[in-house]
């Protein structure tokens, strides 16, 4: 059975909170748990590690077959080098730091990567990009990306680059229906990382496909989140299962 490993979501100590006052939480959400055990793979989250502790993030990497990048909060601008525009879009950098080492540590041991949401922004950022901060103050005119009201039942339309590894997942579909979560998004592209999906009509970079020596792959949407009763949406399934092949490629058993 497959070992797949979960980047943690945080909470932060807050002493107004009614339980666990003053404590970090780190943890994951149910629909993605679901989606990745959906295939017979068995599913970890990664906590992060006490500093100079006896176990750290690569330890996770040689012993896991995989590794899923769960969305979340904003990723720092300070990550990539930029101050936040707004305050509220200062986003966590102390869970930037411990997802980027943990998505280097799963790449230096060739285990295969999947970014859902946050979690692309973060292989571009780890790989070198940058984010726009808030798409409908960086990019006048773009579509709404995130509707607080109708959060995951808020859709628009992609379209995959032809020839593109999505599109080989996806033969003879050239645009298809998502879901859309976001308010930011890849705007300078990481080393060695292409586009393969692009909103439209707006042209937001929607998938990044790393072209180095191993399976590193993200997507804006979540497909976690997708009704597969739904025939007009994106089928998820070819996504979940590209990973889970190369994830079983490298695995010793």
């Amino acid at each position: 059975m497959l070992k797949i490993g979960l980047s943690a979501c945080f909470f932060h100590p807050d002493h107004n909170r009614n339980i666990f006052r003053g404590k970090t939480l780190q943890y994951l959400e149910q629909s993605i748990a679901r989606w990745v055990m959906s295939s017979g793979a068995m599913l970890l989250m990664i906590p992060a590690p006490q500093q100079n502790g006896p176990v750290q993030l690569a330890d996770y990497a040689r012993e896991l077959d995989g590794l899923v990048l769960q969305g979340g909060s904003d990723l720092s601008p300070t990550s990539y080098g930029e101050t936040p525009i707004r305050p509220e879009w200062s986003g966590d950098r102390i869970r930037d730091d411990y997802a980027i080492e943990l998505t280097r540590a799963f790449m230096k041991e060739n285990k295969p990567v999947l970014g859902i949401c946050r979690g692309v922004q973060l292989i571009n950022v780890a790989m070198g990009g940058s984010l726009f901060q808030d798409l409908p103050t960086q990019r006048p005119g773009a579509q709404h990306h995130r509707d607080g009201e109708l959060y995951d039942q808020a859709f628009h339309e992609v379209q995959f680059v032809p020839n593109s590894g999505l599109a080989k997942l996806y033969p003879g579909i050239a645009k298809a229906k998502i879901n859309t979560v976001h308010h930011q998004a890849p705007k300078d592209i990481g080393k060695d990382l292409v586009v393969e999906a692009w909103s439209v009509p707006d042209r937001i970079p929607e998938a990044l496909r790393w072209q180095g020596d191993g399976y590193v792959f993200g997507v804006q949407w979540h497909p976690e989140f997708q009704d597969p009763e739904r025939k007009d949406l994106l089928d998820t399934k070819p996504i979940l299962a590209e990973f889970l092949s190369a994830a079983r490629a490298e695995s010793p058993v």
